[in-house]
């Protein structure tokens, strides 16, 4: 089985370029942090009839994610730099089809539109949860809650975000029985007209240094309650800085850089062992 690693921003991901289809079990493997390759998950690309190609995205737990924007901007980079296909084509995923380009200072996707519908995400609220009241546990937090074709709750603050217990929010938030399929959690600041600063915890994958979908919902939900105007916002992370542009429809196109990392063949007897786990 071989592998291609990549991150963006510190978010990284393992594409798969050859070797036996995932189970939930590999994917757990080869995501460990210790005892495998180590990743925020694995893009594993597929045929498409809707779009020039397809992508399987799983999260480091073995479930499935519908959307990632660091994934996507990931894999748009190695098809350009390994398979050499042309710098820009749709992509189909789980959550709808994406155009993704490839430039010469990073990638740029355009993630489609946000929508704020509860069965969007899918979520058991009897109308949008905008700037509304979320309970979890004995708090009483506002909440926004949106799908960028991928769940996510956003929760604005008036202080710089670490100074919240947000790990312990996404940790309750994003298994809220109000989510179904659990949800993307971030927690965000407004630093000025055209930026915002936020943590991230990822459904499936907990703290992540930056992601290219939560971005996209934090620029959203800014837009939508007010908070800044259309047009590109800078996000500041942990990991770096992605940019959104989010039209007056709510349309986003994300762009940032991505690293690659390098190739790696799996041990057989490793693959073996992992292949036989549940």
């Amino acid at each position: 089985m071989r592998l291609f690693k990549s991150h963006a921003l510190g978010n990284d991901y393992l594409i798969q370029e050859s070797g036996p289809p995932p189970t939930p079990g590999l994917v757990r493997a080869l995501c460990h942090r210790t005892n495998g390759v180590g990743s925020d998950g694995l893009l594993c690309p597929q045929p498409s009839q809707r779009a020039d190609c397809g992508v399987r995205i799983y999260n480091p737990d073995g479930s499935e994610a519908e959307k990632s924007g660091n994934g996507l901007r990931i894999f748009a980079r190695w098809r350009v730099d390994r398979l050499f296909t042309p710098r820009d084509f749709t992509v189909e995923t789980a959550g709808g089809v994406v155009r993704c380009t490839v430039l010469d200072d990073g990638v740029r996707v355009e993630m489609g539109r946000a929508h704020f519908a509860p069965e969007a995400l899918p979520a058991t609220f009897p109308g949008p949860l905008i700037d509304s009241a979320l309970r979890v546990g004995d708090e009483r937090l506002t909440a926004t809650a949106l799908s960028v074709g991928n769940p996510h709750c956003v929760i604005f603050v008036e202080h710089d975000p670490e100074l919240a217990p947000w790990r312990r929010w996404g940790e309750a938030i994003e298994r809220h029985p109000r989510f179904p399929n659990r949800v993307n959690v971030q927690v965000a600041q407004v630093l000025g007209p055209d930026h915002l600063s936020l943590r991230i915890w990822e459904r499936g994958a907990g703290e992540t240094s930056a992601s290219g979908s939560s971005s996209c919902a934090v620029a959203a939900a800014a837009v939508r309650t007010g908070r800044l105007r259309p047009g590109r916002i800078r996000l500041d992370m942990p990991g770096g800085t992605l940019f959104v542009t989010v039209s007056e429809a709510l349309d986003l196109i994300l762009e940032g850089a991505v690293t690659p990392i390098g190739e790696i063949t799996l041990d057989p007897s490793w693959l073996a062992a992992a292949l036989a786990q549940p």
